[in-house]
């Protein structure tokens, strides 16, 4: 089920479940767990997860990954008649280039509340400035997507504050000694 008002195909589940299964890999990496796949014709073209922290990268975004790759393999970059499944909604630079790729659909699961660029803080797959026009459609396991999410930072929070923690009392011992 969904929180949109968008008509997702069993074929769009399909593929939104694999990329939260590349965003798994990714937070087995250490990176947030987002994934992505680029579908063309009912075949997925290209996929991939964030890699910005194992790259040193800050472009190295589960969507920049997946236009990469699929520029290579179709031998252009212009991504014609194609759909994008992420599982977090593009930030601004991903969602520039997805417009420079000519994506035509983009079908992501949870808003980003912070640099949502899909129409949660920015919405540039409509500003009048676009050269291209792509569809969006949001929702597709929205839930699972965020929780996901919601996990990782959690867990990452906790293990900060035990840092931290582990860090003063090591700092309060060794000024007893």
């Amino acid at each position: 089920m969904t929180d949109s008002t968008f008509s997702f195909t069993p074929q769009d589940e399909l593929f939104m479940r694999r990329a939260m299964e590349l965003a798994a890999a990714a937070e087995a990496q250490g990176e947030v767990p987002v994934g992505a796949v680029l579908v063309k014709d009912g075949a997925v073209i290209a996929e991939g997860w964030n890699r910005s922290i194992t790259a040193c990268d800050a472009t190295a975004h589960a969507e920049i990954q997946v236009l990469r790759k699929a520029g290579a393999v179709l031998g252009n970059y212009r991504l014609l008649d194609t759909t994008l499944y992420v599982t977090l909604e593009p930030c601004p630079m991903c969602a520039g280039a997805l417009l420079h790729s000519r994506v035509k659909r983009i079908v992501f699961g949870a808003p980003d509340l912070k640099a949502g660029a899909a129409g949660t803080v920015l919405d540039l797959f409509s500003s009048q400035a676009a050269y291209h026009y792509a569809t969006v459609e949001k929702g597709l396991l929205e839930q699972e997507c965020r929780a996901q999410l919601q996990a990782f930072f959690q867990r990452r929070r906790k293990e900060i504050k035990a840092r931290k923690e582990a860090e003063k009392q090591a700092q309060q011992q060794a000024g007893n000694e």
